[in-house]
């Protein structure tokens, strides 16, 4: 397909690939902490932490807004929720290992700590800062005391979930892949996740007894005693957003081709599927004020937010992941209000990236390169589905396709299928854009 005169802003996209020997630490927060290790020798995303940081926090985000019926069967889920997320460099396995007790240990003291307040608050009478106050200085020990003599408590004896947290990891487990004929089962041994609770997950005699994790991460060679918070959080891998700068986040959805696929979308363009993506894109600049303007096109969207936003004191990782997350979080949760009579069959994900546009022209140029860009697609769509509705397979309308200029995927249109590209949706053709006309949002195609 050609290429418009606006591409030049691409250059302003800035990679920000892990290098190797790195290993990547994807942390997701919101209420609780969760931390996704990825092999050392991974690929995924090419290294890039935006792609990689908001995909994972896109798909949690979707599972966990799937998955709140099967775990909360009598309450509803009252508003879309929505995580951050960040990236973590570990330079060494050391790094990693120390990061990891850090963790269980931050668990730990935030468990002590929260269950001595609300047995406070809830058995002790105790207003939330009258609690606080008692607990202010207290030590380890203290606290424990007070469980036990206040309330009863053996803090030691509570559910190790709550204390240690929980390590998920793929083990090799024995499965029954078919049954012969005579009924009996065809097992053989495949890798599956599985769910873990030690006291120790950073130390020695639990991690190398995983063959798993010592073939994909190593192994440790001692245990870590002593945990320095400051020096893992410099592994922390976070870029501010240039100030006095238009900042632009995209977002894409990931593997959308199959997603449409799978969900029997209309070709080449789904109005309920459009429909969606709108309404998502409404509710992210009812959340975040700092976004002006808006527009999209099939499975992406681009947010425009204000020149001098202080959005998250400008941090990258926290922008992009927190709006990819909302966006998934309304998009599962919006699904049946759409497609009434469509399941969703398994969760989408999308990706994120940031891009500062140091002026006006330049940010109109970038929009100016997506509408453009929307057209041709639509177009090359148009008549690529034309031509396989009419009996072509997929290589034979490519082909045909192929080197024909916007006049002449316009006179086939026509001629060949009595289309006047001109006068469909204008959504299809140009996108949709979605801003605030005074006290109101206003979408507009």
């Amino acid at each position: 397909m050609a290429n418009s005169k606006y591409e030049y802003v691409k250059s302003f996209e800035v990679e920000d690939e892990v290098m190797p020997p790195n290993l990547i630490v994807v942390c997701v927060d919101g209420r609780n902490f969760h931390s996704f290790v990825l092999k050392k020798t991974s690929k995924f995303y090419q290294r890039r932490s935006s792609k990689i940081s908001s995909v994972i926090v896109s798909f949690f985000t979707s599972v966990y807004v799937t998955k709140w019926k099967e775990f909360f069967p009598f309450k509803e889920l009252r508003y879309p929720p929505s995580f951050v997320s960040r990236i973590v460099r570990c330079a060494s396995l050391e790094v990693l290992q120390a990061y990891l007790a850090w963790r269980q240990r931050d668990c730990h003291v935030q468990n002590q700590y929260n269950t001595c307040l609300w047995e406070l608050v809830k058995k002790g009478g105790k207003t939330k800062f009258e609690a606080q106050e008692i607990l202010k200085d207290a030590r380890e020990q203290d606290r424990n005391e007070l469980l036990h003599q206040q309330f009863g408590i053996n803090y030691n004896d509570s559910l190790a979930l709550f204390r240690q947290g929980t390590c998920i990891f793929k083990t090799e487990v024995e499965d029954i892949v078919k049954y012969n004929e005579d009924g009996t089962p065809v097992k053989r041994l495949r890798r599956k996740a599985s769910t873990f609770r030690t006291e120790n997950i950073a130390g020695r005699r639990f991690w190398n007894a995983h063959a798993g994790l010592v073939k994909e991460l190593g192994n440790f060679s001692e245990d870590c005693f002593k945990i320095n918070p400051d020096y893992i959080r410099s592994f922390v891998f976070e870029s501010k957003l240039m100030p006095s700068t238009w900042i632009v986040i995209r977002i894409d959805g990931c593997h959308f081709h199959r997603f449409s696929d799978v969900h029997e979308f209309n070709k080449p363009n789904d109005k309920q599927a459009l429909d969606l993506m709108n309404l998502c894109a409404v509710a992210v600049l009812e959340e975040f004020q700092d976004i002006v303007f808006s527009y999209g096109v099939s499975d992406e969207y681009s947010f425009v937010l204000k020149k001098d936003s202080q959005l998250y004191q400008r941090q990258a990782s926290k922008i992009v992941s927190s709006i990819v997350s909302f966006f998934s979080s309304v998009y599962v949760m919006k699904w049946k209000e759409i497609f009434q009579n469509k399941d969703l069959k398994y969760p989408p994900s999308f990706d994120g990236r940031a891009v500062c546009y140091p002026s006006n022209d330049i940010l109109q140029d970038y929009l100016a390169w997506r509408q453009v860009d929307c057209h041709i697609n639509n177009q090359y769509n148009t008549c690529f589905w034309s031509l396989v509705e009419s009996g072509k397979s997929k290589s034979e309308a490519q082909n045909y396709l192929k080197g024909t200029q916007a006049r002449e995927k316009n006179e086939l249109l026509l001629k060949e299928f009595g289309i006047d590209y001109n006068t469909l949706p204008l959504m299809f053709r140009q996108g949709s854009s979605i801003f605030r006309d005074g006290e109101y949002l206003d979408a507009r195609e």
